[in-house]
């Protein structure tokens, strides 16, 4: 079919299923196809467009309001790369506001244009949140066309023809090419980030796509930091005698990333180092010491996700992103369950009984979000200091 000019509309959102949304074209032109999902958060837009655990997925932000604080140079959460190793496109109530913040440099959607974010504006998120409620999280084509010109065939081709995230191993790209240092602090109000002066421990990070403050919030307890790539062999992190190695998040199926990362997490488990992991870093965990990791329908993705902590008997509210979860009934001995999610039930931690090893599903680091689960990056330091002594 030949393109098509859909009346006032410059971008559309282009299902599988055939249901097309039309709006206003943001950001980057051209189109985009990945998961689309729908993130609550009502703060903290450019640090979930730059998180890497949103590789080849399509935001829809429940929050009506977006823009308004601009974008910088500093919130940036991804280590390097664009849109192709972060969010693919982003979907918006209303088209973004002008920026009014004092550390703004730049407006959303030129910050968009330039980064090759996909966006469109003046749709129903509501509806479309409710669609993915009930249906779970389908494939679409975002596009943004100023002339106004869609071929919408080709667009819900494209969305019915693209594979998903099942069995897609997307670490491989999110990750770093070559090991490096890490020393930058958490945000110190008003000197912005911090650098570490002493270090007290040696960490090595694997780097499955780790966000920014991941690394502030493990360089803030006293560790100095080597991130390296994730297809690092175990004996190459041994090697660097390190007092701790922490799993980080990133995108993709833990099973497809897990055939060449758990038998290496294994051997970590094994050396009895304390091993920390997050979100995919917790799921490929749970593989490694037997369990099994399934599809969500909808995920979890927002800032104020309630989830208790069973060794404490606490409640916490937390940032989450994940489509993908370990599951529960699945945990063999000596594994337990830490932590679970009070909106559905599914797993959110799990720790050896028997050795310094821990995971979490949520992201203690925030960024956006509360940061009521930071005290893990506590936890892992107090096992750091069990190990050295």
């Amino acid at each position: 079919m030949a393109s098509k000019v859909i009346p006032g509309a410059t971008g559309v959102l282009a299902l599988a299923n055939g249901a097309v949304l039309s709006g206003i074209g943001v950001g980057a032109i051209g189109d985009a196809v990945g998961e689309v999902c729908f993130n609550t958060a009502m703060t903290g837009y450019q640090e979930i467009l730059t998180d890497p655990s949103y590789m080849s997925q399509i935001v829809a932000f429940t929050f009506p309001h977006v823009g308004n604080v601009g974008t910088n140079a500093e919130d940036l959460e991804q280590i390097g790369g664009g849109a192709e190793t972060s969010a693919r496109g982003a979907i918006f109530r209303d088209v973004p506001t002008d920026p009014a913040n004092w550390r703004a440099d730049s407006d959303l959607d030129g910050w968009m244009k330039r980064r090759g974010v996909i966006g469109l504006a003046g749709v129903d998120t509501r509806a479309l949140t409710k669609a993915i409620r009930e249906n779970g999280m389908p494939h679409g084509v975002i596009a943004h066309s100023p002339t106004g010109e869609f071929d919408i065939d080709a667009l819900v081709a494209k969305a019915r023809e693209w594979s998903g995230l099942v069995g897609l191993d997307l670490a491989k790209d999110a990750t770093t090419r070559q090991s490096f240092v890490w020393d930058e602090t958490l945000w110190n109000w008003p000197d912005a980030y911090g650098k570490l002066a002493e270090p007290k421990y040696e960490v090595v990070v694997v780097d499955y796509g780790v966000k920014r403050n991941i690394l502030r919030a493990l360089a803030s307890t006293g560790a100095k930091i080597t991130v390296v790539p994730a297809d690092t062999k175990a004996e190459d992190i041994l090697a660097r005698n390190p007092d701790g190695v922490l799993l980080s998040n990133g995108p993709g199926d833990p099973a497809a990333t897990g055939e060449y990362a758990v038998p290496e997490i294994k051997k970590l488990v094994e050396s009895g180092r304390p091993v920390f992991g997050i979100c995919l870093g917790h799921q490929m965990l749970a593989l490694a010491l037997g369990a099994k990791t399934v599809k969500m329908e909808q995920g979890h993705h927002g800032a104020n996700h309630p989830v208790k902590d069973l060794t404490t008997g606490k409640v916490e509210i937390v940032s989450m992103n994940h489509g993908f979860t370990v599951d529960r009934d699945s945990l063999p001995e000596p594994v337990q369950e830490t932590h679970v999610s009070l909106f559905d039930g599914t797993n959110a931690g799990i720790a050896l009984k028997d050795r310094p090893v821990f995971s979490v599903q949520h992201h203690p680091e925030a960024s956006p979000g509360p940061t009521d689960s930071l005290y893990l990056f506590d936890r892992f330091a107090g096992l750091m200091d069990e190990y050295k002594r």
